[in-house]
């Protein structure tokens, strides 16, 4: 159940990312949402697994995901976390639509 979970999420993800960056004028396709995605996941999953679930983790998590946004999508900061907002306002209102997956932990 783990993978399906991460796969759907990763799908999941990849789509919310690629409407967002498109509706604020990017044109990179859904190669770079996908790797978006997929880098956002494995980031925040190391960060966590060194510093444990919480706020101080959340916040490198954050940074490090900024920085990757900027990187591939050759934008600025304010841009990058422009996406990054409208991003969690997106991801927060789907979240609340779409039925959760047990952990697999």
């Amino acid at each position: 159940m783990g993978i399906i979970s991460f796969l759907i999420g990763l799908a999941i993800s990849t789509i919310l990312i690629y409407i967002v960056t498109k509706l604020l004028g990017e044109k990179e396709g859904l190669k770079i949402a996908l790797l978006a995605a997929l880098l956002g996941s494995i980031m925040f999953g190391f960060i966590n697994y060194i510093f444990g679930n919480g706020i101080v983790a959340a916040a490198i998590g954050g940074i490090i995901w900024l920085v990757a946004l900027k990187w591939l999508y050759s934008t600025g900061w304010l841009k990058a976390i422009l996406i990054a907002v409208v991003l969690w306002i997106v991801v927060s209102i789907v979240g609340v639509f779409l039925p959760t997956f047990p952990s697999p932990f």
